[in-house]
């Protein structure tokens, strides 16, 4: 038996060793796509703007070969010192845009530098040079006007887009509940405390039964961004303001943020839920804590549904706050009838949004899933890193609840 039991054992080692073995290779590889993506991202424009027979005069070949390889070794150093342990905004600040500017320059490097001069070829203009130097011109010229217009984007006060939502469950009572979403305003190295004030005067206005903020408000710790956060406890509802976390807040010491949002008077949804009353009818807020919060190994937090709808009657509807669209399916498996989130951006800089799509099941917008749950995704009131948006605007969305059974 003894015998035995060990040759088991020693299989089992053998066995468990071997499935290690691609893991641990994986786990390699997987490391270096950082840094492959990095290369791609200032090799490619480098190769179609300066050496795809555009025969540029040595200096100007060599001065710009020279800045696209400072940016392929300064960037990802700034961004470390600025977001890492340093914590050092101004680098960030330069890091964060280098990042944006080098993937828009990426993606129309790409765009163009296949479709336009296929379409100089066929029409037959010019030769090779000047045709390669039209892409290179052509390029530029449209990354320094998607550049342009992204900033503005990213720092305007979000427009508001408004929809009305139907939920079968809805009691009478509660039909024209106004609910205002903000989300992922992710207060950062870029000191936004007037933007910040001037979304909550907009916010104001929307005269808001209740005010949701999805997460992800800042980029540092509470203590950091204060001066930033501070504006939205000047927020009104006529109800209640609830928030739940975001992944940045587990980046960023999470439980200061919740202790800030209750001193600013926001009630942290964390694995729990209030009652929203009126007209005889009643509709249940839950909030779970970001999916990311039980590895962020902070004692008490992590996604909780069942924790967050104990003691709800199973017959009254359900408005649930997660950060992340890709908890809907949670939420449908327990029958919620209306999820909000932020977390995607809409992409924030197209065409990120392809990307994105792979991880959520939604970007952006209102999606049905399953046989009743509905999903509604901001793309964000803020923006993260990258102080741009293209083709992706930010919002503050006003939700107007209809019950089918309409006023009393």
């Amino acid at each position: 038996m003894t015998e035995t039991s060990d040759t088991r054992s020693a299989d089992g080692a053998a066995g468990g060793a071997a499935r290690e073995a691609p893991r641990s290779r994986l786990q390699r590889l997987m490391r270096y796509i950082p840094l492959a993506a990095s290369v791609l991202l200032w090799a490619v424009p480098c190769w179609v703007l300066l050496h795809a027979g555009q025969r540029w005069p040595l200096p100007v070949a060599t001065a710009g070969t020279g800045l696209f390889v400072l940016g392929l070794v300064g960037m990802p150093v700034a961004m470390a010192r600025g977001h890492g342990r340093r914590q050092q905004d101004r680098v960030a600040i330069v890091g964060d845009t280098l990042l944006g500017g080098i993937w828009t320059l990426f993606t129309w490097s790409v765009l163009l530098g296949v479709l336009l001069r296929l379409a100089l070829t066929v029409a037959g203009v010019g030769d090779g040079q000047d045709r390669a130097r039209t892409v290179t011109w052509a390029v530029l010229g449209v990354t320094a006007a998607l550049l342009a217009w992204g900033y503005a984007e990213a720092r305007r006060v979000p427009r508001v887009r408004r929809l009305d939502v139907e939920l079968p469950r809805l009691g009478a009572g509660l039909d024209g509940t106004r609910v205002v979403l903000i989300t992922d305003t992710h207060y950062g190295p870029l000191d936004r405390a007037r933007w910040s004030a001037r979304v909550c005067e907009r916010v104001n206005t929307l005269e808001a039964d209740l005010v949701c903020h999805t997460g992800d408000i800042a980029d540092g710790t509470a203590e950091r961004r204060r001066a930033q956060a501070a504006p939205l406890g000047t927020v009104q509802a006529t109800r209640a303001r609830v928030y739940v976390t975001g992944n940045h807040e587990y980046y960023s010491e999470a439980q200061g943020w919740v202790e800030l949002m209750d001193e600013l008077g926001w009630e942290p949804l964390r694995n729990r839920h209030l009652l929203l009353e009126r007209g005889g009818d009643s509709l249940v807020v839950a909030g779970v804590d970001d999916v990311t919060a039980e590895s962020s190994g902070l004692a008490g937090h992590r996604a909780h549904l069942a924790g967050a709808l104990d003691g709800a009657d199973p017959s009254l509807p359900v408005l649930l706050l997660a950060h992340q669209p890709k908890f809907v399916d949670r939420a449908a498996a327990h029958g919620i009838d209306l999820q909000l989130s932020g977390h995607t951006h809409g992409g924030q800089i197209w065409p990120f949004h392809y990307l994105v799509r792979l991880d959520q099941p939604a970007v952006a917008g209102l999606s049905r899933h399953g046989a009743r749950t509905l999903l509604y995704t901001s793309r964000g009131t803020g923006f993260w890193g990258p102080p741009f948006r293209v083709f992706a605007p930010s919002e503050i969305t006003l939700l107007v609840l209809r019950s089918p059974r309409g006023g009393s």
